[in-house]
């Protein structure tokens, strides 16, 4: 592709409610109005925002969404790179984050175009500072996967994490999630359930995972953002590395040891649960 002899336009990613209308900028209605180019998740449901908002987008509109973003960042990229300036917004939230605009950005970093944001409303950051968890330090995992054994997987490898954990989770798989949590970082570990956050029935739901778990079994609604305390130091203070218990019960397990002996002797003196190690070392075995 080459690049005209002229200024390249911006791309500009821009954070939406994610619940409540008045939560957007006066910088978001300002390029929502102005950009001549808007590219949108969903343009019905960006119709729906700028009927809200009481401002009309003069430009452009055009879907960007999972299905189209090969084809559609092509275009989009074309455009900017003759000088035009792209909006790109998502339903709800920041671009890129568990939403289009990734793949976009990249390119636009490849073709060096300039690529900067509009802030705002964030499910992650609201739901951290709710959750009466650290927030120093803290990690975003987005979705697990659907198929209970690769989202076992994924948990195990989790279960020595530090740092507080933030995932999102749909509301029909919420009650599954929790219960792979607690069999896979303790039942006991702290957790908050942020649901339908700056809407009209927002609720956030604290609790260990087995008790957040029973819970959601009776059904939850809305938009779910999940937030889990990360793993607490052992006796003397040290992070427990986990991939590395699981390689020794490995060894010992086929030197001929029982598994269930060995981790519940390296538990012991590591200060991790019996069962969390036990569930990595199973999660972890070939073809799961």
């Amino acid at each position: 592709m080459t690049k005209p002899d002229v200024a390249t336009g911006t791309l500009v990613l821009a954070a939406t409610p994610i619940g409540h209308a008045q939560d957007a900028s006066p910088r978001l209605l300002t390029e929502l109005s102005s950009a001549p180019i808007v590219a949108a998740e969903d343009t019905r449901r960006l119709r729906g925002l700028v009927d809200r908002l009481g401002i009309t987008v003069s430009g452009r509109v055009v879907s960007y969404h999972e299905h189209n973003e090969a084809t559609r960042t092509a275009d989009l990229v074309e455009a900017l790179l003759a000088g035009q300036r792209v909006l790109l917004v998502t339903d709800a939230g920041m671009p890129s984050v568990s939403d289009p605009g990734y793949r976009l950005v990249r390119e636009c970093v490849t073709h060096d175009i300039p690529v900067t944001c509009v802030p705002g409303p964030s499910a992650v950051l609201m739901a951290l500072a709710v959750s009466g968890l650290p927030v120093d330090r803290f990690c975003f995992e987005g979705f697990l996967p659907r198929k209970p054994g690769d989202r076992d997987k994924i948990v195990a490898s989790l279960a020595a994490e530090p740092r507080t954990m933030v995932f999102f989770e749909a509301p029909h798989r919420l009650a599954p999630m929790l219960s792979a949590l607690a069999a896979g970082l303790g039942e006991d570990r702290f957790a908050a359930v942020c649901r339908e956050l700056t809407k009209t029935y927002e609720e956030v739901k604290r609790g260990g995972l087995a008790e957040l778990a029973a819970w959601a079994q009776e059904g939850v609604r809305g938009e779910i953002t999940v937030v889990v305390s990360g793993a607490a130091p052992n006796e003397s203070g040290e992070q427990v590395d986990l991939a590395a218990l699981v390689r020794t019960v490995q060894v010992r397990v086929a030197a001929g040891e029982r598994l269930k002996d060995v981790c519940k002797e390296l538990a012991a003196t590591s200060g991790l649960a019996t069962k969390t190690l036990y569930n990595a070392v199973v999660a972890a075995k070939p073809g799961r």
